[in-house]
């Protein structure tokens, strides 16, 4: 009888732990985590994907009946590139920087038309799209020197054509914009023969200032001059005969206190000897 006891004993104990193993295991299927900056969609098995979105947190759901699908509402960066021909035929390599997330009330039906992996069915169509046409619009110089106008009609023409797919554009650049080597060379050569163009023309402003300045000059000079020898006329050269004077006293002053500077007297003979004199 002991041992029936036991045995009985023992299989309430199997079964309470089985019970409690079983719910433990199905309030664990029962529950799910919303991490934050995601969002879910729940698919339910009998009526498809239901059309509320759940925020974050720990939510209930029917194991094996219902199933979360996550998405990041974060705002994701992605590049796309492209290559494309601009107005004036000449091609051109383009690479956009996106940042973009889901709109959250759209995310069941987004769900449903293009999977969990909608960004990497639209985006790269959209992008190439909207590049190809508004690149097409501009020659290659204007992409250069316009390229904030550019940037712009990309930027309204993307998010235009992403909000028909329930997708925020939250940021659009342009980050790369190269052209082919050979227009890459001539507008080297253009900007080389510019430079060239400017440097000669400077060169011939400045002759054509220095011949100005030279004729300015020279009739300056004339016209003093002229001043000059018509005061002369009026008033006679007493005035430069007192310059001359004045002239001839500073050269005589100068050479007088020279020590190498020796006087002979005009007329006459001078004989001037070494170690003894002249002739006796």
């Amino acid at each position: 009888m002991a041992a029936a006891a036991i045995q009985r004993i023992a299989m309430r104990v199997a079964v309470g732990a089985l019970g409690i193993g079983t719910t433990a295991f199905a309030l664990e299927q029962s529950l799910y985590t919303v991490e934050a900056g995601s969002r879910a969609v729940i698919f339910n098995r009998w009526s498809g994907v239901q059309d509320n979105v759940v925020g974050e947190g720990t939510h209930f759901m029917i194991p094996l009946f219902q199933r979360p699908i996550f998405f990041s509402v974060r705002s994701k960066p992605r590049e796309i590139p492209s290559r494309t021909g601009t107005k004036d035929l000449q091609d051109v390599q383009i690479t956009l920087r996106l940042l973009y997330r889901p709109l959250e009330e759209a995310l069941p039906a987004i769900y449903n038309t293009y999977g969990e992996d909608y960004d990497e069915r639209i985006m790269p169509s959209i992008g190439n799209e909207v590049l190809k046409a508004i690149v097409a619009q501009y020659d290659a110089i204007e992409l250069i020197t316009q390229r904030e106008k550019v940037s712009q009609t990309i930027r309204d023409a993307l998010t235009r054509d992403a909000a028909r797919y329930s997708i925020v554009l939250d940021d659009i650049s342009i980050t790369h914009l190269s052209f082919s080597r050979d227009f890459t060379s001539a507008v080297e050569r253009k900007q080389v023969a510019q430079q060239d163009a400017e440097r000669q023309k400077w060169i011939v402003e400045k002759d054509e200032y220095e011949k100005r300045a030279s004729v300015i000059r020279a009739e300056g000079e004339s016209q003093a001059a002229q001043l000059i020898s018509d005061a002369y006329k009026q008033a006679g050269t007493a005035h430069l005969e007192l310059r001359r004077i004045e002239t001839a006293q500073f050269i005589a002053e100068t050479l007088g206190r020279s020590r190498n500077v020796t006087y002979v007297p005009s007329g006459g003979n001078i004989f001037l000897s070494m170690g003894g004199g002249g002739p006796k």
